[in-house]
């Protein structure tokens, strides 16, 4: 029974993070310059426009997401289904500025944050033992998405319209996602287990929301695991910029999009083992170098192979912070309290995506150069990593 209702759990996970990608940056921002040749904005109206909605939505996030310890999850699902196909609608009928704000506000809200906040924070709950490999096979749904939509979207453009597409996206979620939570997940309550040593989880303090607040380990952590959603959305957001300064094709982000994907996956295999092997804690100060490494790309390099490499490195920090980003936070302050945590932490996320969005726009409006973008964001990462690397040995959990 536990092994069966197991998989089910994996295979949810995996489709709301697969669906969760219509709230992400990286599928957002293939609709940019549609978008803005409607409405004739620029880039940076676009960016700060993303930024505020962005803003706003990780604001009622705190709110939102605690609620995932109060309600049963098959019907906090089924809520967060509708309101992602109503989103996904209204982005559909977006015909002014503030149409615009109104319906990035939506889908950041219902995608990028209930779809996947719905997916991790089951998972994180329901296992225990095998924590890591069920959180990094449940990514696969947002590596998946991250493979197959951009040159999928790209061609759909040369053959329909951006509005029809949202419309027939919003359609595929009404009727597909409240089907497959109904048999995946309508058993599941809040006792609901991975069979493990119930002794050892009982002995591990269980942190209220209140206290992480005043742990001085969230910051520092925080700052390493918001790094890559401000940049990584930076570069999505404003990928055609990227493609335009470095004189990419205009199909070469996309393709690259397949080896981000690519390397994401095999990162996920491979953290899922080594986080069941020797924690998350152990792993978080790795998760940022290839991050590191790939803004350096950026600053450097021009070629075209170098738009594979530089988002290729981008998809193995990417795949390590997919699984860190909801396993650190269990290892460390429990799982009784993961719901209000994680919303809390995942609004910080939301955050730092309007934050990179905002400054990316800002940058490109008064001039930067994408290398000296790339710059500011290696000095952030590099603090980060420096701050973590003095604290590592402080990061294991409390027990009563």
């Amino acid at each position: 029974m536990f092994k069966n209702l197991s998989i089910k759990v994996i295979i949810f996970g995996f489709i709301f993070t697969f669906f969760s990608s219509f709230g992400q940056s990286f599928f957002l921002g293939l609709f940019n310059s549609s978008i803005r040749d409607a409405l004739s904005i620029t880039q940076g109206q676009f960016g700060s426009i993303y930024a505020s909605a962005t803003l706003l939505s990780s604001f009622l996030f705190i709110w939102v997401g605690k609620k995932i310890d109060d309600i049963n999850i098959f019907k906090f699902a089924f809520l967060v289904t509708l309101i992602l196909s109503f989103s996904c609608y209204f982005f559909s009928k977006i015909s002014s500025i503030s149409f615009l704000f109104i319906a990035i506000f939506f889908m950041r809200f219902s995608g990028q944050g209930l779809m996947s906040h719905t997916a991790t924070t089951t998972i994180s709950r329901y296992f225990t033992k095998s924590r890591g490999k069920a959180l990094s096979t449940s990514w696969f749904g947002l590596s998946t998405a991250e493979f197959i939509l951009p040159v999928l979207i790209v061609y759909m453009l040369t053959i329909t319209s951006w509005q029809n597409i949202w419309i027939y996206i919003s359609i595929l979620v009404l009727i597909f996602l409240p089907i497959t939570s109904f048999f995946l997940i309508r058993k599941l309550d809040f006792n609901s287990r991975e069979e493990t040593n119930q002794k050892e989880l009982r002995d591990i303090k269980q942190w209220k929301r209140i206290e992480v607040l005043k742990d001085y380990r969230f910051y520092i952590i925080c700052l390493n695991m918001l790094a890559m959603p401000w940049i990584a959305t930076g570069v999505f957001v404003f990928q055609s910029f990227i493609t335009e300064s470095k004189q990419w094709g205009v199909f070469t982000i996309a393709q690259s999009f397949m080896v981000y994907s690519t390397l994401s996956v095999l990162t996920l295999i491979i953290s899922g083992f080594l986080i069941d092997k020797f924690t998350s804690r152990k792993l978080l100060i790795f998760m940022n170098l290839p991050l590191l490494l790939s803004v350096l790309v950026l600053i450097f390099l021009d070629s075209l192979y170098s738009a594979y490499i530089f988002l290729g490195l981008i998809g193995i920090s990417n795949g390590l912070a997919n699984v860190l980003g909801s396993s650190t936070w269990a290892e460390i302050y429990g799982v009784r309290f993961i719901g209000s945590i994680k919303a809390l932490t995942t609004s910080l996320m939301v955050f730092s995506t309007a934050f990179g969005t905002a400054l990316f726009g800002f940058l490109i409006d008064i001039g930067f150069h994408i290398e000296q973008i790339a710059m500011v964001s290696f000095i952030y990462i590099s603090i980060s990593i420096i701050l973590l690397f003095f604290i590592r040995n402080r990061l294991n959990p409390k027990y009563i």
